[in-house]
């Protein structure tokens, strides 16, 4: 029987490790702890000013703020410029024309620390240089190769290194570069111990890359799963569509928490219209669930998804893939994601559950991917949070809940199958035992009725016929009284040998020999006849049953009989040998002999063909040698028989 874990056990084991999980974040989140809040800065005022350049260039090593021109504005933090969409994704004579825009932050009266001091801001956000001076040194700088695709989603953290000799900490300096049709954006800032900040930093690095990366992950190898089921079941194309959903899913979020550049390539293409991708998958997944086709609609998805992945392709470079020109065709995608839940949920009313969850799940993947595309282009604030890295996870509950369902309705399914197929057998032998028992009783009764058939018929043929004989023999008055009990006395072992051939002998030869030589001893002393018993062990004989031993004991019976009444024999020999395929019983006498073609061609042999009758009976064969010195019978039996029928 097969070990199951007790119920007790499994729930402990979930709440054990449901604890440990959440333990863990939280032990990988505080890090190295927290220190007073006082000991850190958070940084809200600066200066700000724009200055216009012929192209990008690296940082200098040092740059003194009073350097600069005299025109500094007071901003407040965050700062998130508005960008003008269709005048960024325009391109003129001006492509290469770089704009550099400053920050000063002042950060004099930062309390002391014996630990070193960080920077830390939640999104710096711009498609050039970006660069960090402390008292007019360059301590960090980044994307000195052009943004990458993560760069939004990337907190700032620099780590300022502790020197005794150096000035009091006093000014910040931000440079960051951009091309003049774009703008930037920077959340505020906070300085202080490294051992604070570390927290927050690690915090929002979790929960913008690290956790939609896992999420991610886990959806790619649910949908592998799903894959693999419909190898194996293709009639349930749900599962196949919950994988393409996960692969276009994982494609669409690799933007999310991959560090690479960003230019219109391949990579480009693929994280572009695998959001397009994603909303077609989801409408047939939409119209599967409330089985309506709407042809026209399909056909238009599918064009305009064709349409912008032809468009978009790096090799035209028609629409190129790049922050430029991405923001309107997200507008695009959001207006056919809205439309796929609209008529999703229209179609799925009243008709389909699960349908109406999944148009629910698409509004709410759009307002996501809306409220994204809001963060991305500078109209609400940076310290926002990126939502749809979280659209995995949402994906992964609504569709990962349908096919469960599927899944566990499948095995469940199949669970009843197999219960109604062990009731209906359980039936079935119920209802075969009964019919076995009749079987039983019906083979019970033919066997005694084939039995009391036998038993007449060789009581009709050897008793019976040997008492009407000597019956008409008496009424005749011709036969003396010796003949007659000669007569009675072979009608008594005829009996006797029909009565031995019942009991059971356990396939074994020699235990029905030795009953033959029971009762024809005492017969054989009062005539004075030796009987030598050469007998040697023999192999069980499987089709040895009441019918075959009674042809065997009247086969030795007669030839014993045909001894005493024709050979004048002093003494008999009977053995047993082991033959080919077979077994050999020998009866050999030392009497006269007599001619044995002769006698089979008269009415006298009628004993002998009676003998070969009765061996053929049992798949057998006799022969004689006979000569003046005396008589050998051989009677040969086979080790397994072919039929089992016997003479009737």
């Amino acid at each position: 029987m097969r070990y199951r874990p007790a119920p007790l056990l499994l729930n402990t084991m979930l709440v054990v490790s449901v604890v440990l999980l959440f333990a863990t974040s939280l032990l990988s989140l505080s890090a190295d702890g927290v220190q007073p809040p006082a000991a850190s800065m958070h940084l809200t005022q600066a200066d700000w000013q724009v200055a216009d350049a012929p192209g990008f260039s690296a940082p200098p090593r040092t740059l003194d703020s009073k350097d600069l021109a005299d025109t500094w504005r007071h901003v407040v933090l965050p700062l998130a410029l508005p960008i003008a969409l269709l005048r960024q994704a325009s391109t003129d004579s001006t492509i290469n024309a770089t704009r550099t825009t400053w920050i000063k932050l002042s950060v004099l009266g930062i309390p002391v620390s014996s630990d070193p001091l960080a920077l830390y801001g939640i999104r710096v956000k711009t498609d050039g240089t970006i660069a960090v001076y402390v008292n007019g040194q360059l301590v960090h700088r980044a994307q000195e190769q052009g943004p990458l695709w993560n760069s939004t989603r990337t907190p700032l953290w620099v780590v300022l290194k502790k020197n005794t000799d150096s000035a009091p900490l006093s000014e910040i300096l931000i440079r960051l570069e951009h091309s003049q049709k774009t703008q930037i954006a920077l959340s505020s800032l906070w300085l202080g111990p490294v051992g604070e900040l570390r927290g927050r930093y690690q915090v929002r690095q979790w929960l913008q890359q690290e956790l939609p990366e896992m999420l991610s992950a886990a959806f790619l190898a649910v949908g592998f799963f799903a894959l693999f089921v419909w190898l194996k079941r293709r009639h349930e194309t749900d599962y196949l569509l919950f994988f393409n959903l996960a692969v276009t899913s994982f494609f669409r979020h690799l933007h999310y928490y991959v560090n690479l550049p960003i230019a219109n390539d391949w990579f480009a293409w693929l994280t572009v219209n695998s959001l397009l991708w994603l909303i077609t998958v989801v409408h047939f997944f939409l119209c599967r669930l409330h089985g309506r086709a709407l042809t026209w609609f399909t056909r238009s998805l599918v064009g305009m998804t064709g349409l912008i992945g032809v468009l978009t392709l790096p090799a035209l470079a028609v629409l190129p893939n790049t922050p430029k020109v991405t923001p309107l065709i997200y507008i695009i995608a959001a207006l056919m994601g809205a439309t796929v839940g609209l008529v999703g949920g229209v179609n799925a009313w009243r008709r389909s559950n699960e349908g109406m969850l999944v148009a629910v799940g698409v509004g709410l993947f759009t307002l996501l991917g809306m409220s994204d595309w809001m963060l991305q282009n500078n109209i609400v604030s940076p310290e926002g949070w990126y939502m749809g890295a979280y659209a995995n996870a949402i994906s992964f509950i609504i569709f990962g809940s349908l096919i469960s369902r599927r899944y566990i309705n499948a095995i469940s399914e199949v669970e009843q199958v197999n219960a109604n197929l062990a009731q209906r057998l359980q039936v079935r032998e119920a209802e075969l035992e009964i019919i076995h028992q009749h079987l039983r009783e019906a083979a019970l009764l033919q066997t005694i009725s084939d039995e009391r058939q036998r038993l007449m018929q060789d009581m009709h043929d050897g008793l019976g016929s040997s008492l009407i004989s000597a019956i008409r023999s008496v009424e005749r008055g011709g036969v003396s009284e010796l003949k007659v009990s000669q007569i009675l006395k072979d009608c008594l072992d005829d009996l006797k040998l029909t009565i031995d051939s019942m009991e059971p002998v356990e396939a074994d030869l020699l235990l029905l020999l030795a009953t033959l030589r029971f009762r024809l001893g005492p017969r054989l002393e009062s005539t004075g006849i030796a009987l030598l018993w050469e007998v040697q062990d023999l192999p069980a004989l499987a089709w040895l049953e009441p019918s075959s031993a009674l042809h065997i004991l009247r086969i030795v019976q007669e030839g014993i009989a045909n001894i005493l009444r024709h050979t004048h024999a002093t003494e008999i020999r009977v053995g047993t040998t082991l033959a080919t395929d077979g077994v050999q019983v020998t009866i050999t006498d030392n009497g006269q002999g007599f001619d044995v073609g002769k006698a089979l061609n008269t009415t006298a042999g009628r004993g002998l063909h009676n003998q070969q009758r009765r061996a053929l009976a049992v798949d057998g064969r006799v022969a004689w040698q006979s000569g003046p010195t005396g008589t050998c019978f051989r009677l040969w039996l086979p080790l397994e028989r072919k039929t089992h029928l016997g003479l009737r």
